[in-house]
């Protein structure tokens, strides 16, 4: 039988097609800290000031990546491992930053950038040291986040604190990595707020 050329061009052509679409790999999902809800609770201490300038966090250069980490402490605390088809949408730095930024605003302080800072106005530097999904057994993780805070005016140190927070996965994968990564952050935040309203210094 006879089979019209055109029709074996088209059946050519779509072959090729799937095939190029089964060559791609899974594609990868994104994930990030999800809306940004009310403040559960506002300290009473807070605001400390009407205006804080806040730089973006600084960090080691694997949190400047899209890449999800993960370290498998019952195996290789030592070892931190990439999850091959998740990413975050933006480099948790830059979560971390406009996050913090979003919680000291929703608690009243106006929030500047450095290239808005004006002579006399504090300024509040993060410096992250650790941003990663920590799996105790196979099937149960936490989202850890330690970061230091650093309050300065003009070239004084005002005050400097680290914190710490760390909370459980609702799933072993990295779904539930961001989803605890993302309370730990918030949880952080609050911390900072609490820490700002203590310093009397910043309300003379």
């Amino acid at each position: 039988m006879h089979i019209p050329r055109n029709l074996t061009l088209l059946a050519l052509a779509g072959a090729f097609l799937l095939g190029g679409c089964a060559s791609r790999g899974p594609v990868p999902t994104f994930y990030d800290f999800g809306p940004v809800a009310p403040m559960a609770t506002v300290p009473s201490s807070t605001p400390p000031v009407p205006v804080l300038v806040i730089a973006d966090a600084n960090g080691p250069s694997w949190l400047d990546s899209q890449r999800m980490y993960y370290r498998l402490l019952y195996a290789d605390a030592q070892q931190s491992r990439p999850y091959a088809y998740n990413r975050w949408n933006t480099p948790p730095l830059q979560l971390l930053s406009q996050r913090l930024k979003t919680r000291v605003a929703q608690s009243g302080v106006k929030v500047l950038s450095t290239t808005d800072a004006a002579a006399g106005i504090p300024l509040l530097r993060i410096d992250v040291d650790d941003f990663s999904q920590n799996f105790d057994t196979q099937t149960h993780s936490s989202g850890h986040v330690s970061l230091r805070a650093s309050l300065f005016r003009g070239h004084r140190l005002i005050d400097q604190k680290t914190f710490s927070r760390s909370g459980p996965a609702g799933s072993a994968d990295a779904q539930g990595g961001a989803q605890a990564l993302a309370a730990a952050s918030d949880a952080i935040a609050t911390d900072v707020l609490v820490w700002l309203g203590t310093l009397t210094i910043l309300k003379e």
